[in-house]
C-alpha cells in the first residue's frame, strides 16, 4: 500500500528522471569539459605565437589545402561540422565520427596558428557532439535518449568554451528549429552545460571580462516607464541593423562557398586562393587585427572586441572588414567558428553606431555583441540569457529588444544551413520543421530566381 501511494507521486518518477541523466551527462561533461579548456589553451598558444610570428601568415594557403585534404581522405562525413550534428538529432543514422572531436581541434587550432580569421564555437559544439554521440552509442541508447544526450553535449561544448552555462543550455533547445523548442531536453542539457563549464574552469581556464559600465540616469517624466525611452528607441532600431548584418554574414558566407565549388573544379585551389585573399586583404587594410579570433590585439592597441566597449576604441568600418575576413575564411575549407567572429561583428558595429546617435558606447558595444549573434542563430532567447551572463542584468530589456528584432530582420537565414523552419517570421509558407531546412529555403529560392 505504502509502494503503490510512494509511487503515484510525479515527484518520484522526476527524481528517478534527474538521477538517470545525472549518470549519463557526468562522463559527457566530464569528457566535453577537459577537452574544451585542452582546446582553448591551445587556442591561446596559437595565439601568441601567431603574434609573435607574422611571417606564418604566408603559409595559410598551403594550410588550408591540408586541412582540406585531411577532411577528404581521413574525415569521413565529419566536414559537415555543426550541421552533421543537428542532422543526427533530427534523424538518427548517419552516424557522428569520434574523430571529429580531433580533427577540429586540430584544424582550428592551425587556423588560427597561420591567421585564419575563425571563432571557437564551432569546435566546441562539434567536441561536444561527437563525444555525446560516442557515449550514446555505447550505452545503446534508445531513440528519445540518444537524441537528447546529443542535445546535451551542444549545451556542454558551448557552455563551456564561452563559460556560460545558461545560454548554452537555452542554445541546446533553441537552435535546432527556428521558433521552436522542446523542453525533453531541458534539465540535462542544463546539468550537462553546468559540469562541463566547473570542469573548464577548473582548469584554470579564465574567459574574457566584459563590463558595461552604463547606468539608466531616468527624468522625472520618465519615470513611470523605468526605462529610458529614447535609448530604447534607439536599441530597436540598432537591433534591426544587427539583424540586416547577420542576414549579410549569412548569405555571404553561403554564397562564397557555393560560387567557390560552382566556379573551382580543383578543390584543393579554393583554400588556397582563399589564403591569397586573407593575405591581400591584410595588406590593404594594413593591419592584422582583423586575423584569429579578435577578442584581444598584442599590444592590447587597435581593433578588437574589448577595445569596442570604449568610446573611439575601433575604426567605423571594423565590423565590416571583420565578416569579410571570416566569410572568406570559413567559407574556402579552413575551420573553426562563426560566433566569436559574430561578438567581434556585433561590439565594432556597435560602437559605431553609438559613436554616431551619441548613445552610450559600451552598452551598444554590449548589444551588437549577442544580438547580431542571435540574428545569425536564430537564438533570441538563449542570447538574451548570454547577455545577463556576461555583462550583468540591468539592462536585460535593452538585451531582449535588440535580440529579438535582430532576429527577426535577420529573415530565413543562418549560419546553420541544417537548422529547421518550425515557425515562420511572418506570413510565409515555412511551416514543416521535419522537412524545411534553411538549405533546402536557399535552394528553393535559387531556383525561383
Amino acid at each position: 500500500m505504502v509502494k503503490k501511494l510512494v509511487q503515484s507521486f510525479d515527484q518520484v518518477s522526476i527524481f528517478k528522471y534527474f538521477i538517470k541523466w545525472l549518470v549519463l551527462v557526468l562522463p559527457v561533461a566530464l569528457v566535453v569539459g577537459s577537452l574544451v579548456a585542452l582546446f582553448l589553451w591551445l587556442l591561446d598558444v596559437a595565439t601568441q605565437t601567431r603574434w609573435q610570428n607574422g611571417w606564418l601568415l604566408y603559409f595559410l594557403p598551403f594550410i588550408g589545402m591540408g586541412i582540406v585534404a585531411l577532411y577528404r581522405f581521413k574525415g569521413k562525413n565529419a566536414e559537415a561540422g555543426n550541421n552533421l550534428i543537428m542532422d543526427e538529432i533530427h534523424k538518427p543514422g548517419g552516424g557522428i565520427p569520434f574523430r571529429m572531436s580531433p580533427f577540429i581541434i586540430i584544424t582550428t587550432v592551425v587556423t588560427h596558428l597561420f591567421g585564419g580569421s575563425a571563432g571557437r564555437e564551432g569546435t566546441a559544439v562539434q567536441i561536444g557532439g561527437s563525444v555525446a554521440h560516442y557515449f550514446a552509442k555505447k550505452m545503446k541508447l534508445n531513440r528519445d535518449d540518444f537524441r537528447i544526450l546529443l542535445m546535451t553535449g551542444i549545451a556542454a561544448g558551448f557552455g563551456a568554451v564561452f563559460g556560460t552555462p545558461i545560454a548554452g543550455t537555452v542554445f541546446a533547445l533553441e537552435v535546432l528549429a527556428i521558433g521552436r523548442i522542446k523542453y525533453d531536453a531541458l534539465m540535462p542539457c542544463l546539468m550537462a552545460a553546468v559540469l562541463a563549464d566547473i570542469v573548464c574552469t577548473a582548469y584554470g581556464i579564465h574567459h574574457t571580462h566584459y563590463a558595461i559600465n552604463f547606468h539608466d540616469h531616468i527624468s522625472d517624466g520618465f519615470l513611470y516607464f523605468r526605462i529610458n525611452c529614447v535609448i530604447l528607441i534607439w536599441v530597436a532600431l540598432a537591433g534591426m541593423l544587427f539583424g540586416l548584418t547577420s542576414f549579410l554574414f549569412s548569405e555571404l558566407s553561403h554564397s562564397i562557398k557555393s560560387l567557390c565549388h560552382k566556379y573551382i573544379k580543383w578543390k584543393y585551389a579554393i583554400p588556397f586562393i582563399g589564403g591569397i585573399v586573407i593575405i591581400g586583404l591584410t595588406w590593404l587594410v594594413g593591419t592584422t587585427d582583423y586575423l584569429g579570433l579578435g577578442v584581444n590585439t598584442q599590444n592590447g592597441i587597435g581593433t578588437c572586441i574589448v577595445n569596442a566597449f570604449k568610446p573611439g576604441g575601433v575604426d567605423t568600418f571594423s565590423w565590416f572588414w571583420k565578416i569579410l575576413f571570416t566569410a572568406i575564411t570559413l567559407s574556402t575549407g579552413f575551420k573553426g567558428g562563426e560566433v566569436t567572429p559574430l561578438f567581434f561583428i556585433g561590439a565594432t558595429l556597435g560602437n559605431t553606431i553609438a559613436m554616431m546617435t551619441g548613445n552610450p558606447v559600451d552598452l551598444f558595444a554590449g548589444l551588437g555583441f549577442i544580438a547580431v549573434f542571435a540574428g545569425a542563430t536564430n537564438t533570441p532567447l538563449a542570447c538574451t540569457l548570454m547577455g545577463v551572463e556576461l555583462f550583468g542584468g540591468e539592462h536585460i530589456l535593452y538585451y531582449a529588444v535588440a535580440c529579438f528584432v535582430a532576429y527577426y530582420f535577420s529573415g530565413h537565414s543562418g549560419i546553420y544551413t541544417s537548422q529547421r523552419i518550425g515557425v515562420s517570421k511572418a506570413d510565409f509558407d515555412y511551416h514543416s520543421e521535419e522537412e524545411n531546412t534553411l538549405k533546402l529555403l536557399r535552394e528553393k529560392k535559387a531556383k525561383e530566381l
